[in-house]
């Protein structure tokens, strides 16, 4: 589906959207027909946590939503206006694991030139024992050695998880 499609119609005025090369910004993009409105389609941030329990395992989870339903991964989400990216990252971690954190450090931000979004994830204390949450099939703790790496949910998620084991000096 091209972006023109997808959009569809001008934010500002209704009118319908046109893919044109915009000669101050050297490429194509989304323009207005009727009142010239340009309309920028950047990728959406995805704010996550490692939630790292006391004894050193870190809580995953298997997606109960798509996409991937039933696949790994660790707690994340989209920002929200009026939230910070650690606000988002806490905040999806309460929703899928009912589970508050303590946000420790940033373990990395990972994006592709193809991808719709960009992934920040920190490294997390978790502050307490998880429960299934509203978009939560099921969950559990894992030591690095048996991280499900087959059945993870996206190439994010191995990207931030192979990260975490390898700051961590544990294979």
């Amino acid at each position: 589906m091209t972006a023109a499609r997808q959009y569809g119609f001008c934010m500002a005025c209704g009118g319908e959207l046109d893919k044109r090369f915009v000669e101050n910004e050297g490429r194509d993009r989304l323009v207005c027909v009727a009142c010239g409105e340009i309309h920028y389609v950047n990728p959406k941030i995805v704010a996550g946590t490692i939630p790292v329990a006391p004894d050193g395992r870190i809580w995953l989870l298997r997606r109960g939503i798509e996409p991937r339903i039933g696949s790994w991964t660790f707690p994340a989400g989209f920002m929200e206006m009026g939230e910070t990216v650690e606000e988002a990252a806490a905040r999806e971690t309460m929703e899928e694991l009912n589970l508050p954190v303590r946000i420790d450090r940033l373990l990395g931000v990972y994006a592709r030139s193809t991808a719709a979004t960009v992934h920040i994830v920190y490294v997390a204390e978790a502050l307490g024992d998880p429960s299934i949450g509203h978009e939560t099939l099921s969950f559990q703790g894992f030591v690095p050695k048996d991280i499900p790496w087959a059945e993870l949910a996206f190439w994010s998620t191995r990207q931030a998880l192979r990260d975490w084991v390898r700051i961590r000096g544990i294979s």
